[in-house]
């Protein structure tokens, strides 16, 4: 059986560069702290970028991981996994990083929330975890699913 450890880090990892490039970068609602460190001025835009640079860091190892682990595995020659498989946990990966973000960053640290262009709406939030809980179900039953297709072939 393939290792489920690449698709869920790559998950993570693919999953934040989403946040980061669509969320701060591209429709600018939010920077990692823009909720305690207003982006209005320029010094406060600094910090904003500068902490973007430090999170987009961290999805990137973790992509590293995720990359490393699979190569290892085609070297170890495991099973490589279908697209079921791959694909669920990529996504189950994606929602579990939505959720931990949003209950860390938005929730308990209020560091900023999904749309700090409108003054943090809590509505953004919560359909931010809820998209996230979806993710990891669909993740999961495709993965799930995946597992079957590979136990068939098995045996």
């Amino acid at each position: 059986m393939p290792s489920k450890a690449p698709g869920l880090l790559l998950g993570l990892g693919l999953g934040g560069f989403v946040d980061g490039i669509v969320l701060h970068e591209i429709l600018q609602w939010h920077h990692m702290i823009s909720s305690t460190r207003s982006p209005d001025t320029l010094a406060g835009l600094e910090m904003n970028v500068v902490a973007d640079g430090l999170f987009h860091v961290g999805t990137w190892l973790l992509v590293m991981a995720g990359s490393t682990m699979t190569v290892v595995s085609w070297r170890q020659r495991r099973l490589a996994p279908n697209w079921s498989f791959h694909f669920g946990l990529l996504l189950a990966g994606w929602g579990v990083f939505n959720v931990v973000e949003g209950l860390i960053d938005h929730v308990l640290l209020e560091v900023h929330h999904v749309r700090d262009d409108l003054g943090g709406p809590l509505a953004w939030d919560v359909g931010f975890l809820a998209f996230g809980v979806v993710q990891i179900g669909v993740g999961w039953l495709l993965h799930r699913r995946g597992v079957r297709q590979l136990e068939t072939v098995r045996s």
